[in-house]
């Protein structure tokens, strides 16, 4: 959340800049990184086994598992942008990140107590007449209110902690050191790697050997301390003014666009627009020219204060503002390209069946836990994140005699080829994995074990870890390349927007193969019997999917033209580029 920096810094009030010098520094980062550490280990910790949840305890079908978990995550991934702007133009990051981290912890116990509850959940089973009585409408509702009240919570989280922690930093001028950011960037995403690494571990392995009560107990615990370590250091931390957020500034240059839609921009220089104090742009950009009727100065005496702002920033914007807006329209399409991406990566409930369904035994006595499978996922993307940075850069460079880089676009493209990869792997073992379980006489009972190692399903997780180390990674640096650096809060949320509809676009597409695969009285290849469905079929739409969304990629590049970060001379940088 460093947009409008120097805006905001000039609206905090001059005895909060004094009290600084006492508060901040270092001594606040543990507090705050640990945080949300935490609530990522709550949090993580608690999506892998929910569609086992889900299906075991609630007696879900398949379809509506998926579609649960899809709007969940969805949710969580968008509810972030919410919190930055509830942040930025209303509680300020020290509000909203406790607000967030209360109503967390709120929706943490509340799923555990449907694990606890006898009345929060549906009955067992009856196992000698194969009877399972479905949730009532008040049980889907409580279990969807403890879901809700985590999503608000992480966003709130997510959305502040970043931004809060560099904050800190502006004790002394640690924020105009290179080396300082550089270190608590680092050390905020390896607390982000720790946390997951530990979520999808020992949190689940204590769900599926200590049951669910004692499995949703301990993310709750951790939420706890999380919320508890967060206030207690509350006296020590500096806090900045909330002020306008960039978002709404830019529903303000649409209004203002479409109210002045009649106005007849002069094909001259005869316009004059409303430009920031000090600013040394002083006229839009000819790209995307209707909305540049949003900054055009009318009537000066009127739309203009004695301080030369807007009176009314909905009927008048300024050209910076207004070519922000232009800059985050421009690399639209090449983003939809990425969230088209995201829903391969999104597709954690029919991996997480497949693997309770083979044999997971590393030794005699030792089994990985179905949901712990994701943790490959995550060694493939530090995997390439080491290999690419500590041996495939230097090694190139050493050859080529000067330092070189792949361009953002290129890791992005390479992101979606091997995306497209993992679901073709993921195909073929699915199809190898019913073949085995027909042949052995077990399609009638998918709780079956089948004569098949889960290692198997290794090079898909690997792919996937690839895939998304590639393309997101690339992802992030082309929008803080190519936005202004005043956009930057921006920047770093478009690629959670994108994974949040990549959620409720994979869930349009496997109720739509849900729908007209089982036309005809035939059995759906999303069925509840793994073993009865075709998983594989599904997958290989996801790959065809993903070889048109290459395309699209392909084309959304060469129209998209130079980078702003190419054209730099050969003697300072190699770049490969589409």
């Amino acid at each position: 959340m460093e947009d409008g920096r120097k805006e905001k810094e000039a609206e905090v009030e001059k005895p909060l800049l004094e009290s600084a010098h006492e508060k901040g520094g270092f001594r606040t980062l543990p507090f705050i990184i640990g945080n949300e550490a935490l609530e990522k280990m709550a949090t993580f910790g608690l999506s892998p086994n929910m569609t086992l949840y889900l299906i075991n305890e609630y007696h879900m079908q398949m379809t509506t598992t998926a579609n649960v978990l899809f709007m969940w995550s969805a949710a969580t991934n968008f509810m972030p942008l919410v919190g930055a702007v509830v942040a930025d133009s209303y509680l300020g990051r020290f509000h909203t990140i406790g607000f967030g981290s209360i109503v967390c912890l709120m929706g943490i116990i509340i799923l555990w107590s449907t694990a606890v509850i006898p009345q929060a959940s549906p009955p067992p089973c009856d196992q000698s007449s194969n009877v399972c009585i479905s949730a009532t409408t008040f049980q889907i509702m409580y279990l969807c209110l403890s879901f809700g009240l985590i999503s608000i919570g992480a966003g709130g989280i997510r959305s502040s902690s970043l931004a809060f922690g560099a904050d800190q930093l502006e004790k002394k001028g640690f924020h105009k050191s290179p080396g300082v950011k550089q270190s608590y960037f680092g050390w905020y995403y390896a607390s982000y790697t720790l946390s997951v690494l530990f979520a999808l571990t020992c949190v689940v392995y204590i769900q599926e050997n200590l049951g669910w009560g004692v499995g949703f107990a301990v993310p709750g615990v951790l939420m706890l301390v999380s919320v508890t370590s967060f206030f207690l250091a509350s006296p020590f931390y500096v806090r900045f003014k909330s002020s306008s957020s960039l978002i709404t500034g830019f529903v303000q240059v649409g209004v203002a666009a479409f109210r002045n839609r009649h106005l007849k921009l002069s094909d001259s220089t005869s316009d004059v627009y409303h430009c920031k104090n000090g600013s040394g742009l002083v006229t839009p950009s000819e790209k995307l020219r209707f909305l540049n009727k949003a900054c055009v100065v009318r009537d000066g005496e009127n739309e203009l204060t004695t301080d030369g702002r807007a009176a009314n920033p909905w009927r008048l914007c300024t050209v910076e503002r207004v070519e922000e807006l232009k800059a985050l329209l421009r690399v639209v399409p090449i983003w939809s390209s990425g969230m088209i991406m995201s829903i391969n990566l999104s597709q954690s409930t029919f991996p997480l069946l497949q693997a309770v369904s083979m044999d997971r035994h590393i030794t005699s006595s030792f089994e990985i836990p179905a949901a712990s499978f994701s943790v490959f996922v995550i060694t493939a993307v530090i995997l390439w994140v080491i290999l690419y940075d500590r041996v495939f850069l230097p090694l190139a460079s050493r050859i080529k005699g000067r330092p070189v880089r792949v361009s953002t676009r290129v890791r992005m493209g390479i992101g979606i080829f091997l995306s497209f990869l993992a679901m073709i792997v993921s195909a073929t073992v699915e199809a190898i994995r019913r073949f085995v379980a027909i042949k052995d006489g077990k399609v009638n009972n998918p709780q079956s074990v089948v004569a098949m190692s889960a290692l198997w399903l290794l090079p898909q997780n690997f792919l996937t870890g690839f895939a998304e180390a590639s393309n997101a990674i690339a992802q992030i640096e082309f929008y803080f390349s190519e936005l202004p650096r005043s956009m930057s809060s921006i920047a770093s949320t478009l690629l959670g927007i994108g994974m949040c509809l990549a959620n409720i676009l994979a869930s349009s597409i496997m109720n739509m193969v849900d729908y007209f695969s089982k036309q005809g009285g035939d059995e759906s290849w999303i069925s509840s019997n793994i073993n009865k469905g075709h998983f594989d079929y599904y997958y290989l739409v996801l790959a065809g999917l993903s070889m048109a969304n290459m395309l699209y990629f392909l084309g959304c590049s060469a129209a998209f033209g130079p980078s702003r970060d190419e054209g730099k001379p050969p003697e300072e940088e190699d770049e490969c580029d589409l």
